[in-house]
């Protein structure tokens, strides 16, 4: 048993040797910097700070250089760290109608007060690989313009001058917010902390999910009312002062949905809101996480829950990759002495199998 243990720890002391060596890849090459993947690979770095609930450009990209580029090992990562480090309390709300726009959409109106705002995305490039891209040509300069501060008016604004979309989901004033990272999941959740979980939730599992509710799988017609990307500041209340302090400013992606509704007994026809609000410049994930908020709005609204993206415990259950990270890569671990049992029972049933057949074969030859 001794013999066996240490040559565990010797193949596993090699394992990681490998590991750096493989990360660092070609010597011949340059390493690559933690400042180079905070500027060049920032979206990977906003989905790793998204996931792992943590704003840090630069510990993000410490993780996505340490986890070779997979994304959700770095979140893994970086949520790890997250544990260690202390607790002062909880910064104020958000208010993202101040925010320092970077970029600003709206499928819902063209003619936007404050104008729409395209800023640096993808959306109208070609999807063709550019080979320019193979060196390090010269990049032109964009084009800029003075930077818009002060309140710009939300697309829900519009219509609720109107009266035609519902409130803006107040919360009851003894309402005490949750904290998934602090206490233990309980179903059913209030919708604070089920846009906590989806905040935190795998990109890839909530837009499959999105998908679904545009194909039918839950009721769901919705328009983009609005995506905006800026950066906000955060603030602190100090009971010490009196009054809230700056910690800093941040980046964060914020996305509604409006939706249709037909009424109901107690709501006349009007507009429902699905909405998302991320790290960073991370739109789709916005996007995604306000069409699944909206989905699992059903019961709430009256609706039948029908589909996998209406199903609060289904989705919350299963959207978080470091969890589901866990539950699958622990099937690499030994199971040596399951399997062995496992291989047993097989074993002896297939005896029974045969014997019983045999037996029957038996009776039938007997009967002839």
């Amino acid at each position: 048993m001794y013999v066996a243990v240490k040559g565990g720890e010797a193949a596993i002391a090699n394992a990681h040797r490998l590991l750096a060596d493989r990360r660092r890849g070609d010597r011949s090459l340059p390493a690559i910097g933690i400042d180079q993947i905070v500027a060049q690979l920032a979206l990977a770095v906003d989905r790793v700070m998204a996931e792992a609930s943590l704003f840090d450009r630069t510990l993000a990209a410490l993780a996505v250089r340490q986890s070779r580029g997979d994304m959700i090992e770095a979140i893994f990562l970086l949520r790890a760290y997250r544990t260690t480090l202390p607790r002062f309390g909880y910064s104020e709300p958000l208010d993202t109608a101040d925010m320092t726009i970077e970029r600003r959409i709206s499928a819902t109106y063209k003619d936007l007060p404050g104008g729409q705002l395209l800023g640096p995305t993808f959306d109208y490039t070609h999807r063709l690989l550019d080979p320019s891209l193979l060196s390090d040509e010269a990049i032109e300069e964009p084009a800029l313009r003075p930077a818009e501060t002060g309140r710009v008016m939300r697309v829900s604004e519009i219509l609720g001058e109107e009266g035609l979309i519902e409130a803006d989901g107040d919360m009851p004033e003894d309402h005490e917010i949750g904290d998934l990272t602090r206490e233990p999941m309980e179903f059913p959740m209030t919708r604070d902390l089920r846009l906590q979980a989806l905040a935190r939730g795998d990109e890839g599992f909530l837009l499959a999910l999105g998908y679904s509710t545009q194909r039918g799988y839950g009721r769901n017609h919705p328009f983009t009312g609005e995506i905006r990307i800026g950066d906000v500041e955060v603030e602190f209340d100090v009971p010490e002062l009196g009054f809230a302090v700056s910690l800093g400013v941040i980046q964060v992606t914020e996305c509604q949905m409006v939706n249709q509704f037909k009424g109901s007994a107690k709501a006349p026809p009007q507009f429902t809101r699905g909405y998302g609000l991320v790290f960073g410049q991370s739109e789709r994930k916005a996007m995604a996480m306000s069409l699944v908020d909206r989905a699992l709005r059903a019961e709430e609204l009256g609706e039948d829950i029908t589909a996998p993206a209406q199903d609060e415990e289904f989705v919350i259950s299963h959207s978080d990759n470091v969890q589901a990270t866990g539950f699958v890569e622990h099937l690499k671990l030994p199971h040596y002495v399951d399997f062995q049992a496992e291989l047993d029972l097989v074993r002896r049933m297939r005896r029974e199998f045969e014997a019983a057949r045999n037996g029957g074969e038996d009776m039938k030859e007997a009967a002839e």
